[in-house]
């Protein structure tokens, strides 16, 4: 199983680089995850993050990837230059969720 430290905290990932434990997220493991995928956050992917997270707290899943393009209003390319290894892979890890199962 693989790990992040981050600060004093050693947490458990996925296979893939995905927390195990979502509850264990926050903007230090955020930073942490984004060094992972070699994405500096700006301002636009933290307005990403949080439109991600708050999806998920509403709905227990992930946008599909038509809802987060309409939703955040940025083209689907927009989200990769931010994210890219894409919105599943890329933005829905340092976001902190869960694995997405299908198109995100």
């Amino acid at each position: 199983m693989a790990e992040i430290v981050v600060g004093t905290l050693t947490l458990a990932l996925d296979e893939d680089g995905f927390l195990e434990n979502a509850d264990e997220w926050n903007e230090e493991v955020a930073l942490a995850l984004a060094a992972t995928e070699e994405v500096v956050l700006t301002e636009e992917h933290w307005e990403l993050i949080n439109y991600l997270r708050n999806y998920y707290a509403e709905y227990n899943v992930a946008p599909m990837v038509r809802k987060l393009v309409k939703d955040s209003g940025k083209s689907l390319q927009e989200i990769y230059a931010l994210f890219p290894s894409g919105p599943g892979k890329g933005a829905c890890k340092i976001a902190g969720l869960p694995k997405p199962t299908g198109c995100v």
